[in-house]
């Protein structure tokens, strides 16, 4: 099987909540599908995204991919492109003008799989179809009833655990969400906290503190500090024995790497970059650090999950992507299950590429309402964003 063509399909649509944390605020989704295509028809799908900015006109992202991109990959084996080590030295040692990294290996591994005849999670060597999924809210923008409907509704879903933003300038916000949140859920269940690199390290020592001295018991804390400060992080962890550290969101690969080599972490955060994810995943086996899946786009992270024995949990944002493909990934009763179909398992919607394929960069009020979401339920469900 190689290479033969491509497909690029620019979207942008209304989120159908306004998302964030205490450092950014997200309305808005910015999304190119990227399509490769096998001599004998066979398509690897990814996404590109852009959080904050919107991505170029579709015609701008086809010359890009086509300067940058697409000479490496014509007339190649995915499987081969999959498992090649670069030299990242000098000049070679640099991204993509457009944000294409994760698109590539995502579709690269979709190719590869289904080249193989395989679900990529059987590709990747996993021994189980499906993992615990954690429900996270994105929430630091919500109002407090729009708060307790989101996470209301996650409960009745079968979630039984549940990460919120925290990071506020005014810590009485944070402890009052924790509070929200206790009052909303069932007793019993798992409550992890994202602080965003908010706080430097004696401060969220301080707070960490205090949250375990008015009995809320957290699973985990993420990011609680600057993802460098290994020393702080080292020192946060002999500090806080009652709960776990996961940091690692914002490190590439060799950052990760040295974080785990710097004893700096309980727990590794990964996300949606295959071959990257599973480098480091058989690393962190290798040292003995649980390793938890951060948000990937329609949730792709699944397959990897499944393959690392060191993977516990999946995050699971309820963000409105589903319309973007023909069968979206099965998540039930607080659990995320891994595709059986070959590749990834996911398809781009012809029905999206005809409704909402926006070539060109339009304004937020030219968006008109977003999509449905049906995962969503309560006081959120097609609310738009604001």
């Amino acid at each position: 099987m190689r290479i033969e063509e491509y497909r690029i399909t620019r979207f942008q649509f209304a989120r159908d909540r306004t998302i964030g944390d205490s450092q950014v605020r997200i309305d808005t989704a910015h999304v190119a599908a990227l399509e490769l295509i096998s001599e004998n028809g066979q398509v690897g799908l990814g996404f590109v995204q852009s959080l904050f900015h919107p991505l170029p006109e579709q015609a701008e992202i086809v010359r890009v991919f086509e300067e940058e991109a697409w000479p490496n990959l014509v007339g190649q084996s995915p499987l081969a492109l999959v498992h090649r080590v670069q030299r990242p030295r000098g000049g070679n040692r640099r991204a993509f003008g457009l944000p294409f990294e994760e698109a590539l290996q995502v579709a690269l591994w979709d190719l590869s799989a289904k080249q193989a005849g395989l679900p990529l999670h059987d590709l990747l060597g996993s021994r189980r179809k499906r993992v615990r999924a954690y429900a996270s809210g994105l929430d630091f923008h919500l109002r407090d009833d729009e708060f307790q409907a989101f996470f209301a509704h996650a409960d009745a879903l079968g979630y039984r655990a549940f990460k919120i933003k925290v990071g506020h300038p005014d810590f009485d916000w944070d402890m009052s969400r924790l509070e929200l949140l206790k009052k909303t859920v069932r007793p019993g269940s798992s409550i992890m906290v994202d602080a965003n690199e908010a706080w430097g390290a004696k401060e969220a020592s301080v707070k960490l503190h205090k949250i375990h001295s008015l009995g809320y018991d957290l699973l985990w804390v993420e990011d609680p500090i600057l993802r460098h400060d290994f020393d702080g992080l080292r020192s946060l962890k002999a500090a806080t024995p009652w709960t776990m550290i996961n940091s690692g969101e914002y490190l590439d690969a060799a950052g990760k790497r040295l974080l785990m080599q710097a004893g700096a972490t309980d727990m590794l955060n990964v996300h949606g970059q295959v071959t990257d994810v599973m480098r480091i995943g058989w690393l962190a086996a290798e040292l003995g650090v649980p390793v938890t899946l951060g948000n990937t786009f329609l949730e792709i992270g699944v397959h990897m999950a499944c393959a690392l024995p060191e993977v516990e949990w999946l995050e699971y944002s309820f963000q409105n992507f589903d319309h973007l493909v023909e069968q979206p990934i099965e998540i039930r009763d607080g659990w995320i299950y891994a595709p059986d179909r070959p590749g990834h398992g996911l398809v781009l919607s012809e029905t999206a590429r005809r409704d909402w394929a926006r070539p060109e960069i339009l304004s937020r009020e030219q968006l008109g309402d977003a999509p449905a979401n049906p995962r969503v339920g309560g006081g959120l469900k097609d609310r738009g964003a604001r």
